[in-house]
Parts: C-alpha cells; sequence; structure tokens
C-alpha cells in the first residue's frame, strides 16, 4: 500500500524571526490562512486518506501539528527524540511502515513546499509510485525556472520512457547547489532539474540502502525496530536514537545510490525555504512590494514587509525584508536572504537563546 510521509520536524532557521524552535515555518501561516503543514495535508487527499498520511517530528511540535490537522490519527505521528537529519527520519519512518505493512511503499515530503498545481502533483506522485514498485528508487525533479543557486540539481540520464505521460529518466546524478556560472549551464543545456528532495520508494527498499550505505544507521534503525509494539518502545527509542549519526539523505544515500529515476515536473513548485522566497508566490503591488499586515512604502520596490501588530514604514529603499515580530525587528537585503540562518547561528553561539 501507497503511504504518504510527511518530514516536519525541522526548525526553519531561515524564516527567523517569525520561525521560532517551537513554533516553526511548517506550523505558520505564511501563505493564506492555512499553515504549511495544512497545506501539506491538504494537497494529498483524494489520493491518500487519512490514515495513511504518517507525520515526521518531534514531540514538542507534534501537539501544535496535531491540533491543525485533526483528521490524522495521533499514531500516524512518528517522534523523533531530537532532530537527525533527513536520512535517520526516513529510516525511522520506514522501520514503523514495515512494522505496520511489510509491502509498504512511501512518498516522502516535507512541509515547507508550495504548490500550485495540486492535481498535477498528485498524477505525478500516482506515476512515481507506479515506476517505484519493482523497488526502483524514484524522485521529482522540477523543471528549473531560472539559473537558482539555491537548489541542488540532478542530471538526466539516459532510458527515457513515457510513463502515464510524464517522461521518467535514469537518474545520472545529484549535484550539490552551484555557484551562478554553472547553474546557467545547467539551465541551458535541459540536461537537469531541481532536486525538489522529494522520493518514492518501497519501504523495504530504503532500508536495503541504508543497510548498504550507512551501516550504523542501519543497526540502530534494526534495533529501534525490534522495539516497536513490546513496552520497552520508548526506551529503546531514546536510548538509540541519542547514537544515531546526523546525515541528510542526498549525501547518505541518493549519490550513491542504485537505480534511481527522475521524473521530471512542473506543478508550480516553490521551496519556500527563505524570506526571498515567499517574493515569488506571494501577490506583490504596483512596485512591486509584498506586503504582510500594516506597512506603507514610499519610492521602494521589490521588498517584503511583514509586520506584527504595529506599523511598518519604508522610504527609498529597493529589494529588502523587513519582518517585525514583538520581540525582534529583521532587516535583510533580498540577496542576503539565505544568511539569516548563519544570524541565527551567531545568536545561538552567544547565548541569546530567548531569541531563538
Amino acid at each position: 500500500m501507497l503511504y504518504a510521509v510527511i518530514m516536519a520536524g525541522g526548525s526553519g532557521t531561515r524564516l527567523w524571526p517569525l520561525s521560532r524552535r517551537h513554533y516553526p515555518k511548517q506550523a505558520l501561516k505564511l501563505i493564506g490562512e492555512r499553515t504549511m503543514f495544512q497545506h501539506s495535508v491538504d494537497r494529498l487527499a483524494p489520493l491518500f486518506s487519512p490514515e495513511r498520511v504518517k507525520v515526521g517530528t518531534n514531540a514538542t511540535l507534534a501537539a501544535a501539528l496535531r491540533d491543525q490537522v485533526p483528521d490524522l490519527p495521533e499514531k500516524n505521528f512518528i517522534l523523533e527524540p531530537t532532530g537527525r537529519n533527513s536520512a535517520p527520519a526516513a529510516g525511522l519512518a520506514a522501520i514503523y511502515l514495515l512494522h505496520e505493512d511489510p509491502d509498504a511503499m512511501m512518498v516522502m515530503l516535507t512541509a515547507d513546499h508550495y504548490i500550485t498545481d495540486t492535481q498535477g502533483f498528485r498524477d505525478a506522485l500516482e506515476t512515481a509510485a507506479e515506476v517505484a514498485a519493482d523497488g526502483t528508487i524514484v524522485t521529482l525533479g522540477v523543471r528549473p525556472t531560472q539559473p537558482s543557486t539555491g537548489y541542488g540539481y540532478i542530471r538526466l540520464g539516459a532510458g527515457e520512457q513515457l510513463v502515464n505521460g510524464f517522461r521518467v529518466y535514469e537518474s545520472a546524478g545529484f549535484v550539490e547547489k552551484p555557484d551562478a556560472e554553472t547553474a546557467a549551464q545547467f539551465v541551458d543545456s535541459g540536461r537537469y532539474t531541481w532536486n525538489s528532495g522529494m522520493f518514492v520508494w518501497r519501504a523495504d527498499r530504503l532500508m536495503a540502502e541504508i543497510e548498504a550505505q550507512m551501516p550504523e544507521l542501519y543497526r540502530g534503525l534494526s534495533q529501534i525496530a525490534a522495539g516497536l509494539g513490546t513496552p520497552q518502545e520508548a526506551d529503546v527509542l531514546r536510548s538509540v536514537w541519542a547514537e544515531i549519526p546526523s546525515v541528510s539523505i542526498d549525501y547518505g544515500i541518493m549519490e550513491h545510490a542504485d537505480r534511481v529515476s527522475v521524473i521530471p515536473v512542473d506543478f508550480g513548485w516553490s521551496d519556500i525555504g527563505n524570506w526571498d522566497s515567499l517574493l515569488d508566490v506571494l501577490m506583490a503591488d504596483e512596485d512591486g512590494n509584498v506586503v504582510i499586515g500594516d506597512a506603507v512604502t514610499l519610492d521602494a520596490h521589490g521588498n517584503l514587509l511583514r509586520s506584527d501588530g504595529r506599523l511598518v514604514a519604508l522610504i527609498g529603499l529597493d529589494d529588502v525584508i523587513v519582518v517585525d515580530t514583538p520581540d525582534v525587528v529583521l532587516v535583510c537585503a533580498k540577496d542576503r536572504a539565505e544568511a539569516v540562518r548563519d544570524l541565527v547561528r551567531r545568536l545561538e553561539a552567544a547565548g541569546k537563546e530567548q531569541y531563538l
């Protein structure tokens, strides 16, 4: 059976100061009147019933997410004791699914994506599941609309086939975030897609890849799996998880996996990773400004202004981000939006925990 697994445990530091440790971006209403997590669940219906939607998150955030989507069964929330990056999170979801259904196939998604063509998205997932049924690992690669340096890329290989109207290629490799010149070459070639981080695989195939490439992680997951359904389940998870290595899916698994296919897609996808990315999906005024809350501009263009309870005024500035919260005001050049993460690290190093 096919299951959706939404990874919703990240801290969202690049959307600070609105996104905080105890209430990160996936729990926030960044686009419209629904939170990012609610959007993620909404677009899965009717392909997935609530019983087949799993959520990987942490105990601190789980209660807020459950309140936002009460139709999801409480048992569908897979709680990580602490964050250990995407490879352990995917592996943990896989052993829970295999405990419930030995033939489980999983769609791995994240809670910070925005997609406009939801039917096209579901059609792509159904096609990917069909391709993955024989044990192939399938990733959805987003057709690039610009030479972005903020995304990783996937090179399209040979072996093209047509499935349900979608072109399916062998993967010729994953590429880390490139510089501007290389990104332009990738886009011009027509042989690269953005790495969306959306994967479809049999749960047992994922575990086989973890066993082959990350034996330490596999041993830990096997110990946790042995404790599932026993009175010691929570204690085993807590003690073993503390020793689990923190590794991303791309680095730990995908870069060296065999039998990987790519389906290029174009369903209005955006990774809401930083403040700049919101400018691409929210309605701007005639000067190109996106205003959320109470704000006024004069001779200002291409800005993002978000206020929380007080007026924000901007005069004579272009391409800046201003985010006002009750205890922090962020002012940032739009092209430095990625550096917000570095600023958060500096605050953490300085011991300013009250702002994190």
